[in-house]
């Protein structure tokens, strides 16, 4: 009970706001339009400042930990190259390949991760977690946009994606704490207040416009390539790279954080960067609502299993 309790506190407020997210829609206090400007606007702003402040007030003696770095990227490229070839043996549709295997491989971590691993640890220094988000995170955006470009035949330039990299919101907000972090670079007072304000709300925030973007009208003209990319998503990465993790003597704060990459859903982004590379859209759009949609009760089954594990 005791396990049961704690896996549910740390799930059920993100099941709650997303549904409140939802409801807002629905009961016209947001319009499309209003979801896209202001998840724009919480992942340019709001998602880097948390980044920053987690890292930035970390030890980075304790946030630095090389062994779940190399684990999670090794693991994450794995999972591309898995994502792939399952792709191109079951989806023959080359217009919807490039968005299965970005569905399959790519995951809503900058989001879901910080407040699940912060949860899951009961309030715990989770600056790993947010180490480990910004390695991450910029695998998954070089991996989509060579995936997406490959497969509806052009060659991305080199050039554009390291630019890409660079113009990342989340990749700044990290190099930036993690530069503070190493120097010892203090922030005065009143700015530390006002970065503490913003991280405060960025993952209500995002979460709640998660919600909000849902939309159902859609899920069954494409059933086959969705139970994939959902089984692929929430059920197959999880148990080969968060259980795997855990028979290597993963533990706390490193298994909270590796739940989050490999057990979250879908990237919300993977439907906007569809959207703009000419990739199936729909179908991104869908596999995020569908994953989100089903991710509280997954996150709850794999934290019950490892909390009854002892993993954290």
């Amino acid at each position: 009970m005791e396990n049961f309790l704690v896996c549910f506190n740390a799930v059920f407020p993100i099941f709650a706001i997303m549904a409140a997210g939802y409801v807002a829609r629905l009961g016209g206090l947001l319009s499309e339009q209003d979801v896209f400007k202001m998840n724009k606007v919480a992942f340019t702003v709001f998602l880097p400042v948390t980044l920053f402040q987690e890292i930035c007030g970390a030890e980075l003696s304790s946030a630095l930990r090389p062994r779940l770095i190399a684990y999670g990227a090794l693991s994450v490229l794995l999972l591309i190259l898995l994502s792939t070839a399952l792709t191109l043996l079951l989806v023959k549709d080359r217009s919807k390949q490039g968005v299965v295997i970005q569905g399959l491989y790519r995951s809503n971590v900058a989001i879901i991760g910080i407040p699940l691993a912060a949860s899951l640890m009961n309030g715990g220094d989770v600056a790993a977690v947010a180490v480990l988000v910004a390695v991450v995170v910029p695998i998954n955006n070089v991996a989509a946009v060579l995936t997406l470009s490959l497969f509806k035949g052009e060659r991305p330039a080199a050039g554009e994606i390291l630019r890409d990299i660079a113009k990342n919101p989340l990749i700044i907000g990290s190099v930036l704490g993690l530069l503070f972090a190493g120097l010892g670079l203090p922030l005065p007072k009143a700015l530390a207040s006002a970065v503490e304000t913003f991280a405060g709300a960025s993952s209500p925030l995002m979460i709640f416009l998660l919600g909000a973007f849902f939309r159902f009208d859609s899920l069954g003209r494409q059933r086959r390539e969705l139970t994939l990319i959902c089984l692929g998503r929430l059920v197959l990465a999880p148990a080969l790279f968060v259980m795997g993790a855990y028979l290597l003597g993963f533990r706390g704060v490193e298994i909270a954080g590796l739940i989050s990459v490999f057990a979250a859903p879908a990237a919300i982004a993977s439907f906007t960067m569809a959207q703009q590379m000419g990739g199936d859209a729909e179908l991104a759009g869908d596999a995020v609502v569908i994953t989100s949609a089903l991710c509280p009760f997954t996150l709850f089954a794999w934290s019950f299993l490892l909390k009854s594990l002892g993993a954290f």
